[in-house]
């Protein structure tokens, strides 16, 4: 027995029952820990040999780039900084822009650990290819570096936060060559912030590097840009990220359909984060590892809720030929398939993009990143469409999408009006096609009525002009219109108000003779055969007289675009035969006169007409107008 420092004897106190086992984790979250030892779990026991479970790394952290080899669609800036490290010209500040989940704050971290790494034996410098497995390497890789810090300016973006900062960065390295600074969503911080960190980005301590990100690159002040050297971390390509995401299967030991890495990386936007995201979703769709599972396309096209690329050509073929009840079917068919109506519309306007382009550069035929119906059936549909046709279902597109997006809208009903537009317009002729007709009417269409002979009673007078009438109240005391007395007059009085017609009377129209109300032409081989017509009831809507346009098979002055070809050449042989002219081509060897500019040439490139030329095209044997008139005069 027992007994106590006094030798009083001490009675055994009775046993206490074992505390019960704690339920749940800890209070830090660490495993339960038991008031007693276990008992002991015999070596036979299936629990005794399993091990500790592992916490899951989604792919976006597992396969995190460690290096610039890793870095992938960003080979301009691996190479420079490779030159960069490999020249000792590393700047003291970079700013990384780009659209979210293309690296930028992996490539910061990158860079740390090029800045500090010492090689595997302790010795080394900066190096382009850190070797991840020295102490420093090991230390950023694990994010418990004490000299490379990482801030969020979302939330520490005060101009206190700034001058913490800088109280900081007056020690030096606890451990490592630099500090580091990665200050990431830089354009966050507030104005005074920026103020606060001006000084210190334009001369900091020679043993710090700061890496800037941000998204939005012009938010950040020009100050602050002019002190960092700005890479712009582009977009990944599809492609690239389709063999990346192939590759990460493979390490995976998953299987995966080609029409659903696409798809993945379609739906990425060129964000690798982002794919790998719903890469990683598709992953845990498929199956649960057991063999045979696969990433499948169908999978992969109802977890995003997209369309099929076979049934978004389908339903532009049906919206293109006009069928509306087989493009109402369609829509059905996607929304049964949890197709959201706004993405529907988003993969039209994507496919009319792609049609387009297919129309113009015929080589993406053979691209392989098209699937083999946007190859063949894409194809043959863009065949068969007009490039004003696919802009119009374009525009209608983007209008439609601003539609469906609307808030308190039906987006089902809203996205089936925009089909129901789509394929009643590819009914109607484009605005081109509309001018065509018009044009090819008014070549075979018959002459406009001829107007009365003299004005009708009442004060009105009937006007003819391009086949409509207009009634105009003639005033007490009119002002005369102007009359043309010269080819030339009448030609530029259609400048402006008639250009097809100016167009025409310059190329094709060989003037004979121009006298009051009267003009012979001599038309040229492919004149429009109405062009009389419509310059008699030009004249007489533009004078109000009416005008005889008398057509001849031959003679006749050059046209006017002819008189002004032969009067430019005129005026380059004069130009050579200028003394200064000559003393210039002869200094200059293989020099050429273009053009010889005056002044006073008119919009034909001719001089200004003189007085008598208005009768320059009469008749030789020609009698003025009122010599009868005169001859009975005289004779009485």
């Amino acid at each position: 027995m027992a007994s106590d420092i006094f030798g009083n004897s001490i009675e055994p106190e009775a046993e206490l029952p074992e505390p019960p086992a704690p339920e749940g984790p800890g209070l830090f979250g660490d495993a339960p820990t038991p008031a007693t030892a276990p008992s002991p779990v015999p070596a036979e026991s299936p629990a005794a040999a399993a091990p500790p479970a592992t916490p899951y790394r989604v792919l976006a952290r597992k396969y995190r780039p460690t290096s610039f080899a890793d870095l992938i669609g960003q080979e301009a800036l691996v190479r420079t900084l490779r030159n960069a490290f490999a020249q000792g010209r590393v700047h003291h500040a970079f700013m990384l822009t780009g659209v979210r989940g293309v690296g930028k704050t992996t490539t910061a971290r990158i860079i740390a650990r090029a800045l500090n790494c010492v090689g595997p034996d302790g010795k080394g410098g900066p190096t382009p290819d850190p070797c991840g497995v020295c102490a420093e390497c090991r230390a950023i890789l694990a994010d418990r570096h004490p000299d490379v810090q990482e801030l969020d300016a979302a939330s520490s973006n005060s101009v206190d936060d700034v001058r913490e900062l800088r109280e900081r960065l007056r020690f030096r390295p606890a451990q490592g060559r630099f500090k580091v600074i990665i200050l990431d969503e830089v354009h966050m911080l507030s104005s005074a912030a920026f103020n606060a960190l001006l000084k210190t980005l334009e001369e900091p301590p020679p043993d710090v590097k700061f890496m800037l990100a941000t998204t939005e690159l012009r938010k950040v002040p020009a100050t602050i840009l002019s002190r960092c050297q700005t890479f712009h971390l582009r977009r990944v390509p599809q492609e690239v990220l389709r063999e990346h995401f192939a590759r990460i299967c493979d390490k995976e030991g998953v299987a995966a359909e080609p029409e659903a890495l696409a798809m993945v990386a379609r739906a990425a936007d060129g964000s690798v984060r982002d794919g790998l995201s719903i890469l990683d979703q598709a992953i845990a769709l498929a199956g649960d590892g057991a063999e045979g599972a696969m990433v499948k396309a169908e999978s992969v096209r109802e977890m995003l809720g997209l369309a099929d690329r076979a049934l978004a050509l389908s339903l532009m073929e049906a919206l293109m030929a006009g069928n509306v009840a087989g493009a109402l079917d369609l829509s059905t068919q996607a929304h049964e398939r949890g197709t959201d109506p706004g993405v529907m519309i988003a993969d039209l306007l994507a496919l009319t993009h792609l049609l387009s382009r297919l129309k113009t550069i015929p080589a993406l035929r053979k691209d392989p990143a098209l699937t083999e119906d946007e190859r063949m059936r894409g194809a043959a549909l863009a065949d068969k469409l007009s490039i004003p046709v696919l802009a119009r279902a374009w525009q209608m597109l983007l209008k439609g999408a601003q539609e469906v997006a609307q808030d308190g809208v039906d987006r089902r009903a809203a996205a089936e009006m925009v089909l129901i537009r789509l394929a009643h317009a590819a009914e109607l002729p484009t605005p081109g096609d509309l001018v065509r007709r018009l044009v090819e009417q008014g070549a075979t269409g018959s002459a406009a009525p001829a107007p009365p002979s003299g004005p009708p009673s009442g004060g009105l007078r009937a006007i003819a002009g391009g086949g409509a009438v207009a009634a105009a109240v003639a005033a007490p005391a009119p002002v005369a219109p102007p009359q043309p007395g010269s080819w030339r007059e009448v030609v530029a009085m259609t400048s402006g108000k008639e250009p097809q017609l100016h167009a025409e009377l310059r190329l094709f129209a060989h003037p004979v003779s121009v006298t009051p109300g009267r003009i012979e032409l001599r038309p040229a081989e492919g004149a429009p055969r109405d062009m009389s017509q419509r310059l008699a009831a030009f004249l007489l809507n533009a004078t109000g007289t009416r005008w005889t346009i008398s057509l001849v098979n031959s003679g006749g002055q050059p046209t006017l675009a002819e008189q002004g070809r032969m009067a430019e050449a005129d005026r380059l042989a004069l130009a050579k035969l200028h003394p200064l002219v000559q003393a210039v081509l002869a200094t200059f060897p293989g020099a050429t006169i273009e053009e010889v500019r005056d002044a006073s040439l008119d919009a034909y490139g001719l001089p200004p007409p003189s007085a008598e030329e208005g009768r320059d095209f009469a008749p030789p044997d020609a009698e003025p107008a009122g010599m009868d008139d005169d001859l009975t005069n005289e004779e009485d």
